[in-house]
């Protein structure tokens, strides 16, 4: 589809600079929103800050973070009585700026944050409720917008009495959402089944939306940085993590690596190979093969993966720039007008260009990726 079908992965080519830079270019303060999309692409910049030890991505994310936070801590547009999981994904790009700073206006913020979560309502078995206007539902986005934070809280204020919750959202909705029959998961989980969208048996909503076992693998082993190796906890959150990795290889595209809208239906009417949920298990499984969790061959499956979105999602503009294709712009359950979770709902969403849902991750996985040139 584009210019990126000639790119090679090698050492000379740096994708994830070169997507953060085409991103920064054009994201202007008005723009700027304590969201956890915008977090996600801020984070993924920061991370190349590191990498590269460019200066201009770790001011990009302090600029960023400061543009949100008062003097006194207080976080500009933030409701907490929202009961929203997706406003706490911004909170983990607190943690560095206070452990470099110590400023007490970022530790003012994270205890913010932690104090929703104290109070977050939660499902008859203690899962944490999606968002307040969403009762009684867990959705497989919540865990990565929520619980990785909580895991770096808890390693960085020696806060262990959380860890035994953390890894009950993990347990809880692979227990509850996993199908027995494919071992992916389904997007939501309503457990009173009162929602139109949940099976009443189950309680599930009735398809495997890509996205959604992105953001939940992701979570994973983000959350798995801040366990101790070896532990009882840390071992639990592998065995899921590689269930999880044996059933979407499964279904990866032979052809381009990708994965589909609906994961397990790529040769329906309608669905297409999408980019963020490519991505996010391109990082997802490099990380865990990096970190010792996954074998080998689930590294050369994210490499595929990777090529697959160099070859056809990425575009090069006549300035050099890069423009990311094929994202889902949004999905989910319930709401109004009223989402059912159907196949033809998935497949029907606006897709969108550098969708920071799809960016953020290929910065992640463009990283991972240097991590395994610099191996060989």
């Amino acid at each position: 589809m584009s210019q990126a079908s000639s790119f090679i992965i090698d050492r000379t080519n740096s994708w994830a600079v070169r997507m953060a830079d085409s991103i920064l270019q054009g994201y202007k303060t008005e723009q700027w929103e304590w969201h956890y999309e915008h977090a996600l692409l801020i984070k993924a910049i920061a991370a190349v800050g590191i990498a590269s030890g460019e200066v201009r991505f770790q001011k990009a994310e302090q600029t960023w973070v400061d543009y949100f936070i008062a003097e006194d801590g207080q976080i500009r547009t933030y409701c907490r009585d929202d009961f929203n999981l997706d406003q706490i994904n911004p909170g983990k790009l607190l943690f560095p700026l206070y452990q470099r700073t110590r400023d007490p206006r970022y530790l003012t913020a994270l205890q913010k944050l932690r104090s929703q979560l104290e109070r977050q309502p939660r499902t008859p078995s203690g899962g944490y409720w999606h968002k307040l206007i969403y009762p009684n539902q867990m959705w497989l986005d919540g865990l990565y917008m929520a619980v990785p934070f909580l895991a770096e809280y808890a390693a960085t204020f020696a806060d262990h009495a959380m860890i035994a919750d953390i890894i009950h959202q993990f347990v809880l909705i692979e227990q509850h959402t996993r199908d027995p029959l494919t071992g992916l998961l389904y997007h939501g989980w309503d457990e009173t089944k009162s929602q139109p969208w949940a099976d009443p048996v189950t309680g599930c909503s009735p398809n495997f939306w890509g996205r959604a076992i992105g953001w939940y693998a992701m979570a994973i082993v983000d959350t798995l940085d801040f366990l101790p190796a070896g532990s009882e906890n840390h071992d639990t959150l592998v065995k899921i993590l590689c269930r999880l990795a044996a059933a979407v290889i499964r279904y990866q595209d032979p052809v381009s690596g990708l994965w589909y809208q609906v994961v397990n239906l790529p040769e329906r009417a309608g669905n297409y190979r999408e980019s963020s949920a490519s991505a996010m298990l391109a990082y997802s499984l490099a990380k865990a093969v990096r970190n010792g969790y996954l074998a080998p061959e689930f590294g050369s499956a994210a490499q595929r993966a990777y090529r697959g979105l160099l070859e056809n999602m990425i575009r090069m503009d006549a300035d050099g720039s890069l423009t990311l294709d094929g994202t889902c712009s949004v999905a989910g359950l319930g709401g109004i007008p009223y989402r059912n979770g159907s196949y033809e709902y998935y497949v029907n969403e606006p897709v969108a260009l550098n969708d920071f849902k799809g960016v953020g991750p290929f910065i992640l996985a463009a990283l991972e990726m240097d991590k395994v040139l610099e191996k060989n």
